[in-house]
């Protein structure tokens, strides 16, 4: 449990943490959204290479990285201005999530309602949850399953926004030494949430012959059921920021904080081998937060085999990733329709489609990502 600390009522200065590049953090987001791609790729192919449904099974955990890697590089951020401080600035916050976020994300909504055959799947749900971010309540896999990925997207903005907010009540109030309670509590609420979808939203569903659309529906896309991720890793940064003698010790463990969310992982494969059981959907999320958590806790100890282990290959998917995510589908869609009829190895079909999603994603990156990023420096620099 995270206790931020009381203001310092003494002249004397904060002490800033030297920063430095977390090489470890690009691996686990290579990792990530290869994880998420073969998933994926597993469905849209039926499940072609045969090597791949074993290897892509577990790959829908990806996204559970992204929600602990999520959690601990916004809250770091955040936790900064607090240690040294500084009021947070909402205003800031927001606008560097919307340059970094919106554009990218709008250009492929777009792709999706203006081009057809860019659809994975017969029919969009409405724009209008896409546009205000609730695509991942009420969400009907059977008629409305194009771009359904979006639905994580949906969560993290919900986290970016109730996150500072929350923060910015606790500085107001000068009570940050209790925050740790409701990093607590609401971990905690993510158990009754899904106990309570599962029993009683999701319940009237079992036995029917498209039961999984339901327990998708009610207990897997909902965002209070898919908190836990987050938290995790905002309790690693509150650990990461503010307690830096328990962090020192911890760290010396790296590689060891890696073992255990390794083995962690093994046992959430198993327990969550069939999703709709109670045990998987009420304990599983947890156990898999948990375990990313001491694999992103391993990942930025400089102790960790990861920590110095600068990759190019790792730090170029890691840039791309929010591209490669936003666009993976269509694409591989598209690369499909035009190798139809090829007669190509099903091997050569994925390796195809692993490079046309990439050129995607740098597409996406160069002209609509770069360009708002440098917008928004611009913007931040003529404030500061």
């Amino acid at each position: 449990m995270t206790h931020l600390p009381e203001r310092d009522k003494s002249t004397k200065p904060v002490e800033v943490k030297t920063t430095r590049k977390l090489y470890g953090l690009d691996h686990l987001r290579a990792l990530a959204i290869g994880f998420v791609f073969l998933f994926h790729y597993f469905i849209l192919s039926n499940g072609q290479p045969e090597w791949l449904p074993e290897l892509a099974r577990f790959g829908w955990t990806g996204v559970d990285l992204f929600f602990v890697l999520s959690g601990f590089l916004i809250a770091s951020q955040l936790f900064e201005d607090i240690k040294q401080r500084r009021k947070i600035s909402l205003g800031g916050f927001f606008l560097k999530r919307f340059f970094r976020i919106i554009p990218p994300y709008l250009v492929t909504v777009g792709l999706y309602f203006c081009i057809p055959a860019f659809r994975e799947k017969e029919a969009l749900p409405p724009l209008w949850k896409f546009l205000t971010f609730t695509q991942n309540f009420d969400l009907d896999l059977k008629h409305y399953g194009t771009f359904s990925h979006a639905w994580s997207l949906c969560v993290e903005e919900h986290f970016y926004l109730l996150l500072p907010l929350i923060l910015v009540i606790y500085q107001s109030v000068d009570r940050f030494n209790r925050s740790g309670w409701l990093l607590l509590a609401l971990f905690f609420f993510g158990f009754g949430a899904r106990l309570y979808s599962l029993n009683v939203m999701y319940a009237p569903y079992i036995g029917h012959e498209n039961s999984w659309l339901y327990w998708y529906k009610y207990v897997y896309y909902p965002t209070y059921n898919r908190l836990d991720g987050l938290l995790i890793g905002v309790s690693v940064a509150g650990v990461y920021t503010f307690h830096s003698t328990l962090w020192h010790r911890v760290s010396k463990q790296g590689n060891v904080l890696l073992a255990a969310g390794v083995l962690l992982l093994i046992l959430a494969y198993w327990m969550c081998e069939d999703q709709q059981t109670l045990v998987a959907s009420v304990f599983g999320f947890p156990l898999l937060a948990i375990s990313y958590g001491f694999v992103v806790a391993g990942a930025i100890s400089p102790t960790s085999f990861m920590y110095n282990w600068k990759s190019t290959i790792s730090a170029s998917i890691a840039t791309l990733s929010f591209a490669i995510y936003l666009t993976h589908k269509g694409i591989i869609k598209l690369t499909h329709g035009l190798l139809e009829g090829t007669n190509w190895d099903s091997n050569w079909v994925l390796f195809v489609c692993i490079m046309t999603s990439l050129l995607g994603a740098i597409l996406l990156h160069v002209l609509v990502e770069k360009p708002f990023l440098k917008i928004r420096n611009s913007i931040l620099n003529s404030i500061n």
